[in-house]
């Protein structure tokens, strides 16, 4: 999630039921791994279709939607978000590929744990 959050930051989370927003950083569970924590960032909302072409992801056909990523995003394809789903991605698109790009979209009614308070890794230097 660089450069919004560095390794070795400490986030601070809730359990929320209100509705997401474009931009909110989560910590969810992984899909496929227990016990295994992601923090991704909201991108595709609930009815909304996601299409990643030539590295750009439009959202319903709009690509100035997405300001978060960084590199270019792969690989291509196309989602339809459901009612009850969210699209998420990694800031550091070319480092990680272990978002909904690779698991789909996500059910909202999993857990979900907006960030509300990060405390930055003490650097040296």
């Amino acid at each position: 999630m660089e450069p919004a959050l560095v390794d070795g930051d400490r986030l601070f989370a809730r359990q929320s039921r209100r509705a997401f927003t474009r931009g909110e950083v989560l910590v969810i569970p992984h899909p496929h791994q227990d016990d295994f924590w992601l923090v991704k960032r909201v991108i595709g909302l609930p009815g909304e279709a996601i299409t990643i072409d030539f590295g750009i992801v439009l959202i319903d056909g709009v690509s100035e939607v997405d300001c978060w990523g960084r590199g270019s995003t792969f690989p291509e394809g196309k989602w339809q978000i459901g009612k009850d789903q969210l699209f998420v991605l990694s800031d550091n698109r070319t480092a990680t590929v272990d978002d909904s790009r690779m698991f789909g979209p996500v059910p909202v009614n999993r857990v979900f744990r907006p960030i509300w308070h990060r405390m930055e890794t003490l650097r040296r230097g």
